[in-house]
């Protein structure tokens, strides 16, 4: 008889942490859930373990010696197109600090002190949604264009510098398009039934409205009051 398979079985993840008493937690934890865990105090070793193996999801504190979590997480985005999902655990809880986390590529944010059977939720939820696109379309509105096979979206001919949620979310509005989709759709979309607070969503949308319109004349990303948002050509009512 099989023994019964454990919430993160042979997930392989990354911590990188560098508070021990705090690393050492979590480790176990992740451990006794089934996962396969990697362990980095300091931001350099935490990139150089990134660079020489594949790993599901990352853990990562943003006041890190050496290199920080922010640095570091703008590094595997923009330099080695590393697209695994990051949630950032980190004591700051202001807007501000979290739209930093999101610019640099985060997926989700896990204020300190936090619940271990949080983050097993928030990991669970992270990685199948990276599992989540299947079928390999190419999605048009205008000249907004995504590729769900090789995970690129570009507008006029330039490619979007994307997270992995701002993909997602992407590749939801323009299947949907022009139609409104619910803030509470998305967010089941993206974070099933353990949604993350509140301003996420809304900072992953603004990260987004950065890059899809902001260089461009013709907006196509619009918030509907009350509603939700949608990806249309014409700003018009619904």
């Amino acid at each position: 008889m099989q023994p019964p398979t454990q919430p993160l079985d042979k997930l392989r993840i990354l911590t990188i942490e560098d508070h021990q008493d705090l690393a050492e937690t979590v480790v176990d934890f992740l451990e006794s859930m089934g996962a396969v865990v990697d362990y980095a105090a300091d931001g350099l070793t935490g990139l150089h373990l990134l660079r020489q193996q594949r790993f599901d999801v990352i853990l990562l504190d943003i006041n890190l010696p050496g290199l920080d979590g922010l640095s570091l997480c703008r590094e595997i985005r923009e330099n080695d197109n590393n697209s695994t999902p990051v949630i950032m655990m980190t004591a700051r809880d202001e807007l501000a600090d979290k739209l930093d986390g999101f610019e640099c590529g985060a997926d989700d944010y896990l204020v300190k002190p936090f619940d271990l059977p949080e983050l097993v939720a928030r990991i669970k939820s992270l990685h199948r949604r990276q599992l989540g696109t299947v079928v390999v379309e190419v999605l048009k509105l205008g000249d907004l264009e995504l590729d769900t096979g090789t995970r690129e979206a570009t507008r006029a001919g330039q490619r979007l510098a994307l997270t992995p949620a701002g993909f997602q979310i992407l590749t939801i509005l323009l299947k949907q398009s022009p139609n409104v989709v619910s803030r509470e759709q998305l967010e089941s979309d993206l974070w099933g039934d353990n949604p993350p607070a509140s301003d996420t969503l809304r900072s992953q949308i603004y990260k987004l409205r950065k890059s899809v319109d902001r260089p461009y004349a013709k907006p196509l990303l619009h918030t509907v009051a009350g509603s939700g948002y949608r990806l249309a050509e014409v700003n018009s009512k619904h």
